[in-house]
């Protein structure tokens, strides 16, 4: 009964949320800033990719107190982006805003490249020193956006929704997204996951930034291109049907009912909503949370490593979540989401089961265990810098004991209700971080000609 009448409160908050505020909110910024910036996103796109694929180490720099390396700050924001979002998250969006539902997310994630962009250049201009370390992220620029009080107000709000958006809630749902895995897979209880992961996190959080960081740089590359070799097996087992899966995204983006033949009342506004919202949770952009692990990067210029974070947005959005996409799709396991028989992860699994047989399940729960893994991990770091910003270094254990408990608890929640509040709290962290970039934007647009300023003269030299 209370589960019920919180589940119907947080969805009627999420209504006006992600129906109204956010996506109007979201997608102004990003087009805001890629018009300001020049369409940035595309014409500094090469350079991006080179930075990134040129900076991938598998045993880098040691991180410290000064920061991270450029790549293991970027290891660790894709470590948070590449989660849950890619497996269980496009099934869903795909479930509640049908096939069109993709598109908003590409063109989400097109303008967020610009925002992210601004994010983590904002976060390297405003990043300081805080007991001996190199700290910053989206509280320091709010101060710096808002001078006196309502600065200092709003950047405490801000550090508190962090701390329960990714920290706990959020962390609760990749938690939750690993024991259904398992137990698909391996008929495992969900709360022996959750215990064995909230263990393991344990041990990683203890070591602070530096194993963070080591354990970061490893994963992701490995992880990423494991899944990718994958998913691209199924869709060229189902080529013939990679035409219709497209006809069926673009679409259902603006007539889903030609798509779903009005499959539980799919809208424009559905597939929009739910694009949208599941980009978000996947990529991250604008929601404040990338630039606390770009803030410490050590780079020569704020741009630098702007540049490198917008590479993250693509390699989640348009490479991972959109080979999820095309499984699903192409396998035709999508209409069992539809009636209601498949769920989550459980869809994308089907789709893997439809090649691989029972080893296609067991590939999903290997490949959930590291995404989501290792965005726990992320998400934890997010949210310690800004426990350090509020309490210091004395409330970081205590903050490390209470995300290791909600990890192993949300292992065995209803996972309705984990996605639901996991979209209101990032939902409501969102808004004073895109506040404060827009403030900012015009020290964004003074950074970015800069940096092309010194960029020419370096090369006409």
């Amino acid at each position: 009964m209370i589960l019920s009448f919180i589940q119907k409160a947080v969805e009627l908050s999420n209504h006006f949320l992600w129906d109204y505020l956010l996506l109007f909110l979201l997608c102004g910024t990003g087009i805001y800033f890629t018009f300001r910036l020049k369409f940035i996103q595309v014409s500094r796109f090469g350079e991006s990719f080179r930075r990134t694929f040129g900076g991938i180490r598998l045993r880098g720099a040691k991180a410290d107190g000064r920061g991270m390396s450029s790549f293991q700050s970027l290891a660790t924001a894709v470590a948070a982006q590449v989660g849950t979002g890619n497996l269980a998250g496009a099934a869903t969006a795909l479930i509640g805003g049908g096939p069109g539902a993709i598109f908003w997310m590409w063109l989400s994630a097109f303008f967020g490249m610009a925002t992210i962009f601004a994010e983590a250049t904002l976060a390297q201009k405003y990043k300081t020193t805080r007991d001996g370390e190199v700290t910053g992220g989206p509280s320091y620029y709010i101060r710096a956006a808002f001078q006196g009080q309502f600065g200092k107000v709003l950047a405490t709000i801000f550090s508190i929704l962090v701390i329960c958006a990714l920290g706990f809630m959020g962390n609760m749902v990749q938690s939750n997204s690993i024991g259904a895995a398992f137990q698909n897979a391996f008929e495992i209880p969900p709360l022996a996951v959750g215990v064995i992961v909230a263990a393991a996190a344990g041990f990683i959080f203890l070591g602070g930034v530096r194993r963070i960081a080591s354990v970061t740089e490893k994963i992701v590359p490995i992880m990423a291109l494991f899944y990718i070799v994958g998913a691209m097996i199924i869709i060229i087992v189902n080529f013939r049907r990679i035409p219709d899966a497209f006809s069926q995204i673009f679409t259902g983006a603006f007539s889903p009912q030609a798509v779903t033949g009005g499959v539980m009342g799919i809208t424009v506004q559905k597939a929009i909503r739910f694009g949208v919202a599941r980009g978000l949770f996947s990529n991250e952009a604008g929601m404040g949370s990338t630039p606390h692990a770009h803030a410490i990067a050590k780079v020569k210029e704020p741009c630098d490593q702007g540049i490198v974070a917008m590479m993250g947005v693509f390699i989640d959005t348009f490479i991972i979540l959109t080979l999820t996409a095309l499984v699903v799709l192409v396998t035709g396991v999508l209409p069992r989401g539809y009636s209601g028989e498949l769920e989550g992860i459980a869809l994308t699994q089907a789709g893997f089961e439809s090649v691989f047989g029972h080893g296609g399940t067991i590939f999903i729960a290997v490949c959930m265990l590291f995404f989501a893994f290792s965005t726990i991990i992320g998400w934890y770091f997010f949210g310690e810098v800004n426990i350090r910003s509020l309490f210091g270094k004395k409330g970081v254990k205590i903050y490390a004991l209470l995300v290791c408990v909600f990890v192993a608890v949300g292992s065995t929640l209803k996972v309705d209700l984990v996605w639901s509040l996991s979209d209101t709290f990032n939902g409501l962290m969102v808004i004073p971080n895109l506040l404060s970039l827009l403030s900012l934007s015009g020290t964004v647009s003074r950074l970015y000609q800069s940096y092309g300023k010194k960029k020419q003269i370096k090369e006409a030299s």
